[in-house]
């Protein structure tokens, strides 16, 4: 998988895809939410998270207080304890981690605490979301640093172009 084609592609596609979701804004298809789950499906059949990892290469995730609690809890240590070793607050004022890439990633783009990862990384590339037009401005993001969610939004723009 050749991360910097798809980062290239789609940045080049970043107006094209904007414009696109937008119109999915304007006057989503009755069916959207359908199309969305079954776009989501095909690419996820051809693509392979292990191969790729960028997200927690490049990303870190938004740690909710619910997400501090489970982990710490897993690891056996103490909340402040884990925040104090592993995050920091950013500009929005949001938990975040302190180092990139992700402490919890393995050698084998395995996740250490899959089982218990945060609510972020559970839901990313946020490919399969229900009215899937209110996150447009992440969507584009995501583009850029997931070769699933670009391929979604092609999917998605050859499959309402038939």
């Amino acid at each position: 998988m050749n991360l910097e084609s798809y980062k290239k592609q789609a940045l080049q596609k970043q107006k094209e895809h904007r414009k696109f979701l937008e119109t999915l804004k304007k006057k989503p298809p009755k069916n959207l939410d359908y199309m969305v789950q079954e776009t989501h499906d095909q690419v996820f059949e051809k693509i392979d998270c292990l191969q790729c990892a960028n997200c927690c290469k490049t990303t870190g995730p938004l740690y909710t207080e619910k997400d501090v609690e489970r982990i710490s809890k897993h690891l056996r240590m103490k909340s402040a304890d884990f925040e104090a070793k592993f995050l920091r607050v950013d500009e929005d004022n949001d938990k975040v981690l302190q180092n990139l890439p992700c402490f919890f990633l393995n050698q084998d783009n395995t996740c250490s605490i899959y089982d218990v990862r945060p609510k972020a990384c559970r839901e990313y590339p946020h490919t399969d979301r229900k009215k899937i037009y209110q996150i447009n401005h992440l969507m584009i993001q995501n583009t850029v640093i997931c070769p699933a969610a670009f391929e979604f939004v092609e999917k998605m723009m050859d499959n309402l172009n038939k």
